[in-house]
């Protein structure tokens, strides 16, 4: 690779550099000599730990990417490179009296910046010297601390003071984009509340915004209340913030108007289509009544990872244009209902739900590992179910005859399996017979399909590669 790169240092008209994810360890001391270059890509170069100091010398560098490699400081006089236009991995750091971050201020043409170590940075006068309030282009932030807080970190891990916190957090306040930003993501933040920029009294909104990210959040105690009334948002993640418990009434709608009549109301967030509730262990409770307008437009939802009890009456109400709703690893939920738009559903490991009724456009329904459910009703649109039973389950799920997809795909313990192939004489006929099309498996040895029962209800004709010796033996062993 050494050798290559001095090659490459050769080539002094080239403008396009990448070299993501290599194991390039450091960049030529004379890549100055390459006076055209515009484009440095060194993303996920693991063994890269310094930029040479030459680089501030590249005066028609527009783009540079140093994100997941071990840079953790860059040269005095960055602040030269005036026509950068994207800068991702920038690591804030001190010595002495200094801060890198200083060298960003006279950056103004950034479109997109991101910044790391963000924990490092002992002040908020010291972030303000980025300027990142002054930067009228800026159409992308992504704002991370590292070290400390990492990814997998969950309740009581984080020994942060509340020192730290409030130093970080006044940190993170000060470095608020302007009203153009688009994007905005915010990863390993370990501040009890998020930046005040995002909430409901900041005197002007990020109006342009269409994507937040929100990740890993260790300390966060509740989402901000001023994201309801952007116009543009399009996309929220929020993922790994194991300690906020309940979505309030304030999500939804902002606090100077949770008194006004709902017809004087025009709904919150008006242009948000996708929504991510990711590994929000303790989220138990969301509150969105009914007379609350708001999400006209969202298509699809996930909640993955808590305890949520049930649904709100509001998202049921209101969310007319869901169209897929994937629920993951939740417990504490018992039923779901009312999703009159839903045409995809996504069900796995719910251990408490036991029933699912009125979603009337309901397409493609996916259930694993919900071993209590036994009833759905109202979905006579279904065309297509997946199913997965419990290999200790030895029968078929008793909600099956009440439903008719065109198609089941279903993957059971190989005691069912063994069932079904015996036909009309099975006691589990009754229960998949009425299906237009049924393909059944079991594995076995970490074959998924080893075993398999195909069958048509046009010519009620089975194909299986389950043969009667077989099934006599396995019975025996059960």
């Amino acid at each position: 690779m050494a050798a290559l790169l001095e090659y490459v240092c050769q080539l002094k008209h080239l403008r396009y550099l990448a070299l993501k994810r290599t194991d390039m360890c450091r960049l030529p001391e004379n890549i100055h000599g390459m006076k055209f270059l515009q484009h440095i890509s060194l993303e996920g170069c693991e063994s890269l730990m310094k930029l040479p100091d030459s680089i501030i010398k590249l005066q028609g560098l527009r783009f540079l990417d140093i994100d997941d490699t071990l840079v953790n400081s860059i040269p005095r006089g960055f602040r030269a490179l005036t026509n950068l236009r994207v800068l991702y991995g920038f690591p804030a750091y001190i010595d002495g009296d200094w801060c890198s971050l200083e060298e960003l201020g006279s950056l103004s043409q950034l479109n997109e910046l991101s910044l790391e170590s963000l924990e490092n940075v002992s002040s908020a006068l010291l972030a303000a010297k980025a300027r990142v309030d002054a930067k009228k282009q800026l159409t992308y932030l992504g704002l991370k601390c590292g070290g400390r807080v990492g990814d997998g970190l969950v309740q009581g891990e984080v020994s942060e003071s509340k020192e730290e916190e409030q130093m970080i957090e006044a940190v993170f306040d000060v470095l608020c984009p302007q009203p153009c930003i688009e994007y905005i993501s915010i990863k390993r933040y370990f501040g009890r509340r998020l930046p005040g920029w995002m909430t409901s009294t900041v005197m002007v909104p990020l109006e342009s915004l269409k994507i937040l990210v929100l990740e890993h959040l260790p300390c966060c105690t509740q989402l901000p209340d001023g994201l309801c009334r952007l116009p543009y948002l399009e996309w929220i993640k929020v993922m790994n913030a194991p300690v906020i418990k309940c979505i309030g009434p304030e999500f939804v709608q902002q606090y100077n108007q949770l008194h006004r009549p709902s017809s004087q109301l025009a709904a919150t967030f008006p242009k948000l289509q996708q929504m991510h509730f990711d590994g929000m262990e303790e989220w138990g409770e969301w509150v969105w009544e009914t007379e609350v307008k708001a999400m006209p437009l969202l298509e699809v939802l996930r909640i993955t990872s808590c305890k949520l009890g049930r649904m709100p009456p509001g998202l049921m109400s209101h969310a007319i244009a869901l169209k897929k709703l994937t629920i993951r690893r939740v417990r504490g939920l018992h039923s779901l209902e009312n999703f009159v738009s839903v045409v995809e559903l996504d069900l796995y490991d719910i251990p408490e739900l036991a029933m699912i009724s009125n979603i009337p456009k309901l397409q493609k329904l996916t259930i694993k590992c919900c071993p209590k459910l036994e009833m759905l009703q109202e979905m006579a649109a279904l065309r297509r179910l997946e199913l997965r039973v419990f290999r200790r389950e030895n029968q078929l799920p008793v909600y099956l005859p009440t439903v008719k997809p065109s198609h089941l795909l279903l993957t059971c313990s190989l005691e069912v399996l063994t069932s079904m192939a015996e036909g009309e004489s099975s006691s589990e006929w009754d229960k998949f017979s009425h299906i237009k099309q049924v393909e059944a498996y079991a594995e076995e040895g970490g074959d998924e399909k080893k075993w398999h029962v195909l069958y048509t209800s046009e010519s009620s004709n089975i194909q299986t590669n389950i043969h009667q010796g077989s099934i006599g033996r396995r019975r025996g062993v059960g």
